[in-house]
């Protein structure tokens, strides 16, 4: 899956590199972002309960996305596949950092103070602090890609508008935006399952799939 090889008309984009011999990192990458993103879907609208277990966001969001988002970046990297290796490499390190955040509060690391009161107010700062970092991040990253066929500006949109959301929570405590966040992570996931679909199906010998037309030209 090529920036290089985006086709005219259909804006679909080929796996040159399996025909290098090298595979095509996608087909790794892709999938390793579900597990943490419906996880964290799952935690925004109230399933999945992290107040009785606190740590249950972590294995997923560390081992299954963090982690083999990390190899697909490798793997790209390896077959002279610079832009796909910093898309997976930045979603690698925001899932990582995720879990050694969430690791981190549940452990008291950081210096965070043990009076309850005082200790809300460290996690709220710490917590919003990291994800407008991360929000300005993949802004960036938005901006950076727009080269790209339409579909994943539009999944790095949707990730901007979750984090914003997740920072309004964050901020004010207001439910709704968490259960908004939770729905625009779950479009998130429904576009980039559609990119692996496609890329699945290109791999196995069928046709390219609609991606839309990049913004850039």
């Amino acid at each position: 899956m090529s920036v290089s090889d985006a086709r005219p008309g259909t804006g679909s984009v080929t796996p040159d590199v399996s025909a290098a011999g090298g595979g095509n990192p996608a087909l790794l990458g892709l999938p390793a972002l579900l597990p943490g993103s419906l996880t964290l879907g799952l935690w925004l609208i109230g399933y999945l309960d992290t107040a009785t277990l606190p740590g249950g966001m972590i294995p997923a969001v560390t081992s299954s996305s963090g982690l083999f988002l990390l190899v697909a970046c490798i793997w790209a990297v390896r077959v002279g596949q610079g832009a796909m290796a910093a898309i997976f490499g930045t979603f690698s390190a925001f899932w990582l950092s995720l879990g050694f955040l969430l690791l981190g509060v549940i452990n008291g690391w950081f210096g965070i103070a043990t009076e309850p009161g005082l200790r809300a107010g460290q996690i709220q700062n710490v917590e919003a602090t990291f994800v407008l970092s991360w929000l300005i991040v993949f802004a960036t990253l938005t901006v950076a890609t727009l080269r790209l066929p339409l579909a994943f500006t539009a999944g790095f949109a949707v990730v901007c508008t979750t984090l914003a959301l997740v920072l309004g929570f964050v901020v004010n405590g207001n439910r709704l935006f968490a259960t908004l966040g939770g729905i625009t992570t779950f479009v998130v996931c429904t576009i980039y399952a559609y990119i692996f679909v496609d890329a699945m199906s290109q791999e196995l010998g069928g046709e390219a799939m609609p991606m839309g037309a990049p913004i850039q030209q």
